[in-house]
């Protein structure tokens, strides 16, 4: 990863500061959107006593960007999914990172096959639009509460049956051979989107959880990483310490505990202890609850804890970095969910080789080459999960892979990754003279501690409610207002998850419970002249 320019105070190993500086009401537990948009939001309301720990050396999470030769390219998120009632495209217009003037450039696909020749378009057409048929009609489960054929239970099972319905239908071998391996394509695009190893991980009935918000993506001028100054501009800079990896969070210090929280009298809430005092606010608490102890060494006090990990983190660590341990419910939601990884790969090239007008080359790979190749030999087969290779600019290509391939694709050196790749473009493109990068970058999220993956899907057996069950915030008292531990991140958000928008909004949420009093009080959002439509969608009450 990139080694962006650090914000904020790092106090060095040397430092000592006293318990006393360490003290603050709210703790926030990564610098990602979810933690910055937490403290965006206590900051607009006026509250300041909070402090973010972050373990990188930089902000952003997964939103980041890297300068090349002539280019500044996102190695992490790269589009705002949607306009209506997207936050972030909101935050976005406020500050004027989009250009409304700027038209859409025509985007060009050609599909070409291993033998170098290119697929006609009416074919490439014909199967995109069947294929997005079948995709909606495994959407329609979650609304409609159908039950699918006996057997059924992934989206890659259903599409592969509606595929090959679809190509009994075709008489001629050739025909159907090439509409195939289009469709394959398309599976493997999908693993992209969807954020797993194979489309038959993805859960059939629950694929239509996720709410899609209209517009299409959208690319700011600057780069999606502009996005970030906006939201971290007005917070402290001395309550945000870099370089702060958290390794053990104890978040009831005060209490003695014997339950593992999974039974409460209140069934909106989950409550670790009993107790017969009321503390009806932040500001009546005696004793501070949490205590968190950073791998630097430093420990950090406070009533309330925001935890922004990652859900590829909490799978890692979640049953050894809480004390006491979390409750039944959210290891298993945790465990069930599928946190995929997907990565890029950047090749930067001297000069444009690829016909101007062409923005993208689907690679239909024939994958019944490999039938006889052992399972798992990723060494001969990793390169295959490469779908395409789309322009950033006449002289940047991107690649995508997920999956097992892509966690393999992460322990190769960058310049056998590069070499591979130009093999595959001279082969597809059917041109022996395609030049070999001068750079490539390849992106390693499963391999960086602080990620473990890309983001989070719905996998086979799991459902909206295991993002439910990991988003419950905790409790220590059944008389608290507030809760001691609380959650937040694309995965805790049920319908936009896998999104920058959705880990926006629980960041928000979080604020907004620790903000809330027992008197009705409105939080200020972000957008003070324009309707909060993402509020709307949220089912937050702003009157």
């Amino acid at each position: 990863m990139s080694n962006c320019e650090d914000h904020g105070p790092i106090p060095t190993e040397n430092e000592t500061p006293s318990e006393t500086e360490n003290r603050s009401k709210v703790l926030i537990i990564g610098g990602g959107m979810a933690g910055l948009s937490a403290a965006y939001h206590l900051t607009k309301n006026g509250f300041t006593d909070f402090k973010l720990l972050e373990a990188r050396n930089r902000l952003g999470g997964r939103i980041v960007q890297i300068a090349m030769t002539n280019e500044r390219v996102e190695l992490g998120a790269n589009w705002i999914h949607g306009i209506l009632g997207n936050p972030v495209y909101e935050l976005a217009m406020e500050h004027g990172l989009v250009d409304i003037l700027q038209c859409p450039k025509p985007h060009k696909v050609v599909a070409a096959t291993e033998a170098g020749k290119q697929v006609p378009f009416n074919v490439l057409h014909e199967i995109y639009e069947a294929y997005l048929c079948f995709l909606r009609r495994c959407e329609e489960y979650y609304v409609t509460q159908y039950l699918p054929p006996d057997g059924i239970d992934s989206v890659g099972d259903h599409i592969r049956l509606e595929v090959q319905l679809y190509l009994d239908s075709i008489k001629d071998n050739s025909d159907r051979h090439l509409r195939q391996l289009i469709f394959e394509c398309l599976l493997k695009r999908e693993t992209c989107i969807s954020g797993c190893d194979n489309m038959s991980e993805i859960d059939l009935l629950e694929i239509g959880s996720y709410t899609e918000l209209q517009g299409g993506n959208i690319v700011l001028p600057q780069g999606y990483s502009s996005i970030l100054e906006p939201v971290s501009k007005d917070i402290d800079k001395s309550s945000i310490y870099l370089r702060h990896a958290v390794t053990l969070i104890q978040w009831n210090k005060n209490g003695n505990v014997e339950s593992n929280g999974d039974e409460s009298d209140d069934s909106d809430r989950t409550v670790i202890e009993e107790s017969s005092s009321r503390e009806s606010s932040l500001e009546k608490d005696v004793k501070q609850e949490v205590e968190v102890t950073c791998e630097n060494g430093k420990k950090f006090f406070a009533d309330h804890v925001i935890c922004t990990m990652p859900l590829g983190v909490l799978k890692h660590k979640a049953d050894t970095i809480f004390q006491p341990p979390l409750p039944d419910y959210k290891l298993e939601a945790i465990d069930r969910l599928l946190f995929g990884t997907v990565d890029k790969i950047i090749l930067e090239y001297e000069r444009p080789f690829l016909n101007p007008n062409i923005t993208e080359v689907l690679l239909l790979w024939d994958d019944s080459k490999d039938e006889g190749t052992e399972k798992g030999n990723y060494q001969a087969t990793w390169f295959k999960k490469i779908y395409s290779f789309a322009k950033v600019s006449d002289t940047l290509l991107v690649g995508w892979i997920s999956g097992k391939e892509a966690e393999y694709m992460e322990t190769l050196p960058s310049d056998l990754v590069a070499e591979t790749c130009t093999s595959i473009l001279r082969k597809f493109l059917n041109d022996p003279f395609i030049p070999k990068p001068k750079t490539c970058v390849c992106t390693s999220w499963y391999s960086q501690p602080y990620t473990k993956g890309s983001y989070t899907a719905i996998a086979v057996g799991a459902s909206q409610i295991d993002i439910e069950c990991i988003a419950q915030p905790l409790y220590t008292k059944d008389t608290q207002d507030k809760p001691v531990l609380l959650f937040a991140g694309e995965h805790t958000h049920s319908n936009f998850y896998s999104t920058v928008h959705g880990a926006y909004l629980t960041g928000r949420m979080s604020a907004k419970l620790l903000l809330s009093t027992q008197e009705p009080q409105e939080i200020v959002v972000d957008c003070v002249d324009t309707t909060d439509l993402s509020s709307w969608i949220q089912g937050i009450g702003l009157q």
